[in-house]
């Protein structure tokens, strides 16, 4: 599945500075959705390359990190459990200033 994903805010620094990220997740188990917790999971094993305990805690995003899929608040859709279609954009952005 083809995602752009954004990191904003200050997040860009732990994923080598690169804010914008064309990215194509092959989905396993024969899953034919993507949901967020998958997408969190992908993005903590493969893209973060310094501390990830600045974008996430447990198993979702820390406190203070706004997730937007295509421009909507991830807290209107389901959270972790917001399903994901082809060519969504996911950003993430930091709203902590100074950690």
């Amino acid at each position: 599945m083809q995602l752009t994903l954004e990191f904003g805010g200050g997040l860009e620094l732990l994923c080598d500075s690169k804010k914008i990220h064309d990215v194509n997740i092959e989905q396993h188990n024969g899953e034919d959705k993507l949901i967020m917790k998958d997408l969190l999971s992908w993005v903590r094993n493969n893209l973060i390359k310094e501390r990830p305990e600045m974008f996430m805690k447990g198993d979702t995003v820390r406190p203070g990190v706004l997730v937007l899929v295509n421009d909507c608040d991830w807290e209107l859709s389901g959270q972790l459990n917001t399903s994901l279609e082809e060519k969504d954009v996911v950003v993430f952005i930091s709203t902590l200033h100074g950690g």
